[in-house]
């Protein structure tokens, strides 16, 4: 086999002993690809790996940036209580609807708020509404604004918050200081602050599947 053809084997492994979709989550990924969505869901582990973050966080709320067809959504709000809250931002009001479509079907829409709109315009909204600080940021939208995402997700978070940054490798184009590329121009700034911000301590994970080669930085607030 390739050294890709293994990756992809490995992962299909691990998803069939540890994280295999049920009903719900292949509805979802079904759906969202009859509606033409473009495949950039989260795998199906990593998905697992989201609920686990929250449910080893304890998270009672949780701010997701990027909703696509609510699959990490369902992940993400089966860590949560009856009574906690997750608001997704989404800016394509066409993925919003079969996100929100989904995330009912899964009987989670009383915990779940799709909110739809540019996450820049909606995250001053939301700050406005002086909610209760956030367990957990997941930041899986356009790269390119990554560090004004993480800016925001530290306003909106307090000590013992944790942030994900997904999709930080970009296929290893993130060692490119001198990249035109607005993802990585992003995805590099969102990583520097992470390192030289004095509320936070974070690390970054390399990652290989079905997706490819990637990975996601994960963050700690300290204060």
């Amino acid at each position: 086999m390739s050294e890709s053809q293994v990756w992809e084997a490995v992962d299909a492994y691990f998803t069939d002993h540890l994280a295999p979709d049920d009903e719900v989550t292949a509805a979802a990924l079904r759906d969202s690809d009859a509606a033409g969505l473009p495949g950039i869901n989260v795998t199906a582990n990593q998905g697992k790996l989201l609920q686990l973050l929250a449910e080893i966080q304890g998270a009672r709320t949780i701010l997701e940036i990027g909703t696509l067809g609510g699959y990490s959504t369902i992940w993400l709000a089966r860590a949560l209580p009856d009574d906690g809250r997750l608001i997704s931002l989404e800016y394509e009001p066409r993925h919003a609807e079969v996100a929100v479509r989904n995330i009912a079907r899964a009987g989670l829409d009383k915990v779940v708020e799709v909110r739809v709109g540019a996450a820049l315009e909606s995250l001053p909204r939301l700050a406005d509404e002086n909610p209760p600080p956030f367990d957990l940021v997941f930041i899986d939208a356009d790269k390119g604004n990554n560090p004004h995402y993480l800016e925001w997700a530290l306003r909106l978070t307090s000590t013992g918050s944790l942030i994900v940054v997904d999709n930080v490798v970009r296929s290893g184009r993130v060692v490119d200081a001198g990249s035109t590329d607005g993802d990585i121009r992003g995805t590099r700034a969102a990583i520097e602050l992470i390192g030289s911000h004095p509320r936070l301590s974070g690390t970054a994970i390399q990652t290989v599947g079905t997706k490819g080669y990637d990975g996601f930085a994960l963050a700690r607030v300290l204060a």
